[in-house]
């Protein structure tokens, strides 16, 4: 009988995502998948999943999950106020959770969302050959919805060395910070549509730093600050055309949108700039009242930017893939407010 997850409290906005529903887009159906792919990858690396297995993607305020069996989970993303059984559950580390256990997913200290992965997966039906959940078409996911207290997640069937996981975390220079008091910086290839907008309304997007707003969702990070200028009124629209994952659009009152995972596909809204792929995670990330400004970089460099993550992520997958003929434990600890990691040899 397959792992089960129930449901008790579902949290602010908790849904089941994976890497995204690719290829439907002529019809117009959006990606969506996880808004922050960094996190969400690393979840599923952490407990043995392959990229594309389906997690929970929790939202400011997570759910509160009571476990009917044993299982491998992995809680990364955002730092969140979480427990197992009222005792601190690490994130970013594989964890085995066992039957009745509780689960408990807080309010978030810094960042916004945060990825529960458990080996396996989570088992739902696939839709257009995906598992996510895309709210406003109400399809994916469970049931096409965020989660609701009384619902019951089943499991895939994990690695049958799932186990070998127990414990395995990453090094802390891997796990991302999110600094609510500073200014996240958000690097940008200018375009397709700069034209539209006056040299004013160019150098103020690039100078400006912008606030993110209570009406951000899944569609899009709304923003408020100094208005970008179009070069005039009749650049403020464009024959609709085709809108990127990162895209920024600019409408009539000047407010940037940067285009997220459950965005749609086609708008008529001129695109200023369109940020660049590994600075989509730091979007997902910024909750309303958070500040933000836009770096301009070429499209070579964001390629770079791109390769090296996609390294990185390699050589991460590469460090947590267990070796059997090893003995050796991964622990970490502190020391006046220092992080250390420690291998352990047994004998």
């Amino acid at each position: 009988m397959p792992t089960v997850f129930e449901v008790l409290s579902p949290g602010f906005l908790t849904t089941v995502q994976d890497e995204g529903r690719f290829g439907h887009r002529s019809i117009g159906m959006p990606i969506a998948g996880a808004l922050d792919q960094y996190s969400y990858r690393v979840a599923n690396l952490l407990v043995g999943n392959d990229r594309n297995a389906a997690c929970l993607e929790i939202t400011f305020l997570g759910p509160t999950l009571k476990v009917l069996g044993s299982a491998m989970i992995a809680l990364t993303g955002g730092a969140f106020q979480a427990t197992l059984n009222d005792k601190p559950l690490p994130q970013w580390q594989a964890v085995e959770v066992k039957e009745n256990d509780m689960i408990t997913v807080s309010e978030i200290a810094t960042g916004f969302r945060g990825y529960l992965a458990v080996a396996g997966g989570f088992d739902v039906p696939s839709v257009m050959g995906s598992r996510s959940t895309y709210l406003r078409g109400k399809i994916g996911g469970f049931e096409g919805r965020p989660l609701q207290a009384g619902d019951k997640l089943k499991i895939g069937l994990p690695l049958e060395d799932a186990q070998r996981y127990t414990g395995k975390l990453i090094p802390s220079e891997y796990i991302p910070r999110y600094d609510a008091s500073g200014i996240v910086t958000l690097r940008v290839i200018m375009g397709p549509q700069e034209h539209c907008f006056s040299q004013k309304g160019l150098q103020d997007f690039l100078m400006s730093t912008y606030t993110v707003t209570s009406e951000s969702d899944r569609m899009g990070c709304r923003l408020e600050g100094t208005s970008v200028e179009h070069l005039s009124k009749g650049h403020a629209q464009i024959i609709s055309d085709g809108i990127p994952l990162g895209a920024v659009q600019i409408p009539g009152d000047g407010m940037p949108i940067v285009m997220l995972a459950d965005g749609q596909t086609t708008g008529g809204y001129p695109k200023i700039a369109t940020v660049c792929t590994v600075d989509l995670p730091l979007v997902s990330q910024c909750k309303p009242g958070d500040k933000v400004h836009f770096l301009e970089i070429t499209q070579d460099e964001a390629i770079s930017l791109l390769k090296e993550q996609e390294d990185k992520l390699h050589k991460l997958q590469l460090m947590l893939t267990p070796d059997a003929s090893s003995t050796a434990r991964h622990f970490r600890v502190m020391v006046e407010s220092r992080y250390f990691d420690v291998w352990v040899e047994e004998r």
